[in-house]
């Protein structure tokens, strides 16, 4: 497997720009997800690495080979890049081993060759009994799988997953999940996976590259991503995000802040550099916790207006004394948590946006 670059690739349709300047390195062998809401560019990027799109401006290439640029489109056919859709894609009137030995077939191999490596794709995502059945014979779980086999005896270069997961029901995406990481360890492909679901991309890639607008505003680790967003639209749109004025006061050192915000004083974290002024503060709902009490300066005052128990701890939605938007919470106790009821808060983490 090789490894994928894009330099300031561009697609425009018409005056707009579905793509916009994008530049992204993915190391060969690595899981890099596209992850964003609808109409923000990451299918068509997508499309793009595969070759169904022409781009407007900008390069692809892996490995050593050019596949998109100036003056230079090579088709689909020939990038060796495998596809699987959250349609499955799969001939209904074929076999499972004959729909994972199409593109084999295609390429000329000798019948015992395609039957020894459908055979081997097969037992690689645990299918290996289910050669003679139909799609239509299988689950959805199971049709995915048959699509991954097709991918792995291709034997190629890069591996495009758009939204795989999409059209299975909770439990057999947790299932398929872990059948994506097992596919990723065992055959050290480099994959690119087009997802809105913020879970699936924090729980399977290396990497994930938030996009907003055609543009990747952040790429990073899961857990970089979470806990120091680089705007505020990652920090909304990445394990749920709340954003809320604030002034900061002085540094704390080791990267700590002191801050006042919502009425309250509060040490929380952010990027080197800052000095004295306006800021925004990233809060997650863990990240506020009922007072015990306390009033003052030392707590945000509030008032309640719904708590829900999501097993294991309430989510509480409370609207801030002055005003600023109502605040999510996780609580472990339903006591004194009535609508408009007081609940006074502190700030125990919090990030910082410039």
């Amino acid at each position: 497997m090789d490894g994928l670059r894009l330099e300031q690739v561009t697609k425009r349709f018409g005056e707009t720009a579905a793509v916009n300047a994008v530049s992204l390195d993915v190391a060969k062998g690595e899981f890099v997800a596209l992850l964003g809401p609808s109409g923000c560019g990451k299918t068509t990027l997508l499309r793009l690495i595969a070759g169904f799109e022409a781009l407007s401006e900008g390069a692809i290439s892996v490995g050593p080979d050019l596949f998109s640029g100036p003056g230079r489109h090579m088709p689909p056919e020939r990038r060796n890049v495998a596809i699987v859709f959250q349609s499955y894609a799969l001939w209904p009137h074929m076999s499972v081993a004959q729909n994972v030995g199409y593109p084999l077939r295609v390429r000329g191999v000798s019948r015992a060759d395609r039957d020894r490596k459908v055979a081997e794709a097969l037992g690689s995502v645990d299918l290996g009994g289910f050669a003679d059945r139909r799609p239509a014979d299988l689950s959805g779980g199971q049709r995915q799988r048959v699509a991954l086999a097709r991918c792995l005896v291709m034997e190629p270069r890069i591996v495009l997953l758009d939204e795989p997961l999409a059209n299975l029901d909770v439990a057999l995406r947790a299932s398929m999940e872990e059948t994506f990481r097992s596919f990723h360890e065992r055959t050290g492909a480099t994959m690119v996976y087009v997802t809105h679901d913020q879970a699936e991309a924090m729980a399977l890639a290396d990497r994930v590259a938030v996009m907003e607008r055609g543009r990747i505003v952040q790429c990073d680790a899961p857990t970089e991503l979470y806990a120091r967003p680089a705007s505020e639209a990652v920090a909304r749109f990445i394990g749920g995000g709340q954003v809320v004025p604030a002034m900061l006061i002085e540094a704390a050192g080791d990267g700590l802040y002191r801050v006042d915000t919502l009425g309250a004083r509060a040490t929380v974290r952010g990027p080197a550099g800052l000095g004295p002024g306006p800021v925004r503060l990233s809060l997650r709902a863990k990240d506020l916790a009922p007072a015990n009490g306390l009033n003052g300066g030392a707590a945000i005052e509030t008032i309640v207006h719904r708590s829900v128990f999501r097993g294991g701890h309430f989510a509480v939605s409370v609207a801030p004394k002055d005003g600023a938007g109502d605040l999510l919470l996780e609580a472990n106790v339903a006591v004194g948590l009535r609508p408009r009821e007081r609940l006074d808060l502190q700030i125990h983490d919090g990030w910082l946006i410039a």
